[in-house]
């Protein structure tokens, strides 16, 4: 059985909880749900695929270059969230490439909560989201749970009243079809902000 301890891990951290998930037999909810465990199984080969073919363009290594400053993320997210599966192995590539820049994974559904004070919408705990702070724990910007455009699908596949599991395989698509580029883009412009 998995408890949740896992309050505040790297990325190496997180992706060894993505596998006791993985590994176990016996679940805690949400992983109870075989759902929930499908979910997670196909966010693993997601997460694994951009970590291998991610490819970050000039314009943002050239932002993370100018980081001078340290800045401490976090990204609060979950192993079943199917957005998360595409969008946090770009933010780790990116964190990587300057070592001003620390990463720390927080789960949306265990201590401390941080994600009760990052609503989307002022209601919705949607995920992923990232925290950018500087070295006084200040919020310097907050991104996610998507990018606009994605975003602006989403709504409109809920405007046609589609299943969950159609919205889901539709946005699956946009992201594979999009190889990234709207998350680096809204991140070059994130990060820009915090120079």
């Amino acid at each position: 059985m998995i408890t949740t301890t896992h309050n505040f891990m790297n990325f190496l951290s997180y992706q060894a909880y993505f596998q006791t998930i993985l590994n176990t037999t016996e679940h805690s909810a949400p992983y109870d749900n075989p759902d929930y465990l499908n979910y997670t199984q196909l966010n693993w080969s997601r997460m694994n695929r951009w970590l291998k073919t991610g490819h970050l363009n000039e314009e943002i290594q050239n932002i993370v270059a100018k980081i001078n400053q340290p800045q401490q993320w976090i990204v609060i997210t979950e192993p079943w969230c199917g957005d998360a599966a595409h969008i946090v192995p770009f933010i780790e590539m990116i964190a990587k490439l300057n070592n001003k820049i620390t990463v720390r994974y927080e789960l949306r559904d265990s201590e401390p909560h941080r994600i009760n004070d990052y609503l989307t919408n002022g209601k919705s705990k949607s995920i992923p989201k990232l925290i950018i702070r500087n070295s006084e724990a200040k919020d310097l910007a907050v991104w996610g749970p998507r990018p606009q455009a994605c975003q602006v699908f989403y709504d409109s596949l809920l405007a046609q009243q589609l299943s969950y599991e159609n919205i889901k395989t539709e946005l699956q698509q946009w992201y594979n079809k999009n190889e990234g580029k709207e998350i680096i883009l809204e991140l070059s412009a994130l990060l820009k902000s915090t120079l």
